[in-house]
């Protein structure tokens, strides 16, 4: 190999500390060089260097700052509840504590981030370097010299040398995830056996949903589809949106001749029978019927109930079945419920089988 491969353009050798370039043959440029090095001032006057300590340390406290912000934030300038600075559930309440707890979380990220700059422009070493080509793979003493990269690493950020600003580092990295912590206190109690129970109980009758008006089973034609709601779930009752939402069913007649599940027809009343309209999926709503293959598809994800046969999933990525209503009819001949889903509607979930 030539042993000039490396000079310069005008035969001159690379100054320390700065790469060679390529052969003229190669393309080559003369070597501009590296700008003459400026020691900070902080690598020259130990005041300016505690100075820059101390700036560090005041930023990681800001973050803590930040943290307690939105802390206190999240507990007193909520959107419906306690809100120092607007009227309770007011749109001024939800702006006031977007605001500041969005403040107090930007602020208690940002001044990490900040501290961390800093700490690296002005205490960290400030050397430029050159690392010189070598083959793929380091020799022996190059893969030993890389294990203690690391522990040269906390040596020359001053890490040992600097408690104040490990302390405020440590304080403010540790109060961040108390601001995550915090919400998770104000998640309520545990659902218990909610999941497990809807509106509906026995002798209530099926209404139809857009207006509420009770439902014969003479109304009911074949190959029909109704979406319907218990009848004394109003707007009165508490929880009503959630209560809806778990009650929502469908109503569809078929052919008892064409019926395969003989526990489900004896769930209905000549045919007439009644699933939960939330897909045990995703809990999407399962709205679309198919009068001459009597499937119920849901359109998120395209799961396919078969009616006849317990409403069964016989395609897509539902595993439950449509949980089926007990009906029967009353004395005035409106179709009313014998009691509660026998099962959850709805997606799976971890105790789908405990006791209710």
């Amino acid at each position: 190999m030539n042993e000039h491969m490396n000079d310069n353009l005008d035969g001159s050798s690379p100054a320390r500390g700065v790469s060679a370039i390529a052969p003229k043959e190669g393309g080559g440029f003369p070597n501009p060089g590296l700008a003459p090095h400026v020691h900070r001032q902080a690598d020259s006057d130990k005041r300016a260097e505690r100075r820059a300590e101390r700036v560090v340390a005041g930023l990681f406290l800001l973050s803590v700052l930040g943290t307690a912000v939105f802390i206190a934030a999240y507990f007193l300038v909520t959107p419906t509840g306690t809100n120092i600075f607007a009227e309770e559930g007011s749109t001024r309440a939800v702006w006031w504590s977007n605001l500041v707890t969005g403040l107090g979380l930007a602020i208690a990220v940002f001044f990490i981030g900040a501290a961390a700059v800093h700490w690296a422009k002005t205490l960290m070493p400030d050397e430029e370097m050159v690392e010189e080509r070598h083959t793929m793979r380091g020799t022996d003493e190059t893969r030993q010299a890389a294990a203690s990269i690391i522990t040269d690493g906390l040596q020359e950020s001053g890490i040992g040398r600097r408690p104040l600003i490990v302390t405020t580092m440590v304080a403010a990295l540790a109060a961040l995830p108390i601001a995550v912590l915090a919400p998770l206190s104000t998640l309520g109690p545990l659902p218990g056996n909610k999941l497990h129970h809807t509106f509906w109980k026995a002798g209530m009758r099926l209404a139809r949903d857009h207006d509420g008006t009770p439902i014969r089973a003479a109304d009911v034609a074949m190959n029909s589809i109704f979406h319907v709601m218990p009848e004394d779930l109003t707007e009165e009752t508490e929880h009503f949106l959630e209560e809806r939402a778990k009650a929502a069913a469908v109503i569809i007649r078929i052919d008892p001749a064409l019926g395969k599940n003989e526990e489900s027809l004896a769930n209905g009343h000549q045919g007439i029978l009644v699933f939960s309209k939330i897909c045990t999926h995703v809990g999407c709503p399962v709205a679309l019927y198919e009068q001459q293959t009597h499937h119920m598809l849901c359109p998120c994800h395209q799961s396919t109930f078969d009616v006849t046969d317990g409403a069964k999933v016989i395609f897509g990525p539902a595993h439950r079945p449509l949980p089926q209503l007990p009906i029967e009819v009353d004395a005035e001949g409106y179709l009313v419920a014998t009691g509660d889903f026998p099962e959850p509607i709805g997606p799976s979930f971890w105790d789908i089988h405990k006791d209710k």
